[in-house]
């Protein structure tokens, strides 16, 4: 078992990796640690241990960790375990993954697995994979700003803390966008795999990781008084039932235009606008606990 951990995302709760750790070597399992150097590091040090044979890659961090490690594993028989590190660690709410050290375990012990079906964004002349969401718009200029001594004193509450800065720059510029084969317009849009965000918060409905296909949820008026609103309406678990949003079922997104608006994918800055949004060419089996 190859345990991938991103020294960044995981510095705060590194404790509970070497809980992990322990618990896994006084069973008998045999581990090798790799720390992630770079961006899309944990990508090729996955798609080297499956290329290897490795029968399971663990991803120590967070969301965005998750998603490169799974496409290192793209098109390999290699399993993807979970340790989840990170500041919102959304997809392992989403799947209902485990969190006590014991528990996590146990899960990548017993290996239990259930199908992810990521995402994949065209970014510029680069695929890159997601496993809960892409954001383009106001949440993901709050991810490129966000600074990391921020998130490591404060936790989630740094992007409280930024988003509250960007409501005062941020300027809002509409997004055209082809949902399957229907245009429109909106000040921001989320793409989501799954129902939640930012944590435990319900974004979507009716999305289902394991199965293709993505929900569309559009925010349709900009403007710091609506971005508020948006805020407010999250930690009720009302935001995707907000005045201005909408939700749509797609499985092709295509972005009009060549405008300089911030992406954000699981978590971490991904670039300008992209080309396009499908699925992965196929999915992963996760451990599932």
């Amino acid at each position: 078992m190859m345990i991938v951990f991103n020294p960044v995302a995981g510095r705060r709760r590194a404790h509970l990796l070497w809980r992990v750790l322990d618990v896994l070597v006084a069973h008998g399992v045999r581990l090798d640690l790799a720390e992630t150097r770079r961006p899309g590091h944990a990508r090729d040090l996955a798609q080297e241990a499956a290329r290897c044979g490795e029968p399971m890659v663990v991803a120590a961090g967070g969301d965005g960790t998750i998603a490169e490690v799974a496409n290192g594993l793209l098109g390999s028989d290699t399993r993807l375990g979970v340790i989840p590190l990170g500041t919102a660690n959304v997809l392992a709410h989403e799947l209902a993954l485990p969190f006590a050290p014991r528990a996590v375990a146990a899960a990548l012990a017993f290996g239990r697995t259930r199908r992810l079906w990521p995402g994949q964004a065209t970014i510029g002349e680069d695929k890159r994979m997601f496993v809960q969401m892409i954001g383009v718009g106001f949440d993901a200029s709050v991810v490129h700003h966000v600074s990391p001594p921020l998130k490591r004193a404060l936790g989630k509450s740094a992007y409280v803390v930024q988003s509250m800065r960007e409501m005062a720059r941020y300027r809002f510029p509409p997004i055209r966008v082809r949902i399957d084969d229907r245009e429109t317009e909106a000040a921001s849009v989320i793409v989501s795999k799954g129902r939640l965000y930012g944590g435990t918060f319900r974004l979507a409905q009716d999305t289902n990781p394991s199965e293709p296909g993505f929900t569309v949820v559009l925010f349709d008026r900009g403007g710091p008084l609506s971005t508020a609103l948006y805020g407010a309406a999250l930690p009720l678990h009302l935001l995707g039932h907000a005045p201005g949003v909408r939700q749509m079922r797609a499985r092709q997104i295509d972005f009009l235009g060549n405008q300089a608006v911030p992406v954000q994918a699981d978590g971490d800055p991904a670039g300008s606008l992209p080309r396009s949004i499908t699925d992965a060419p196929a999915p992963i089996e996760i451990i599932a606990g």
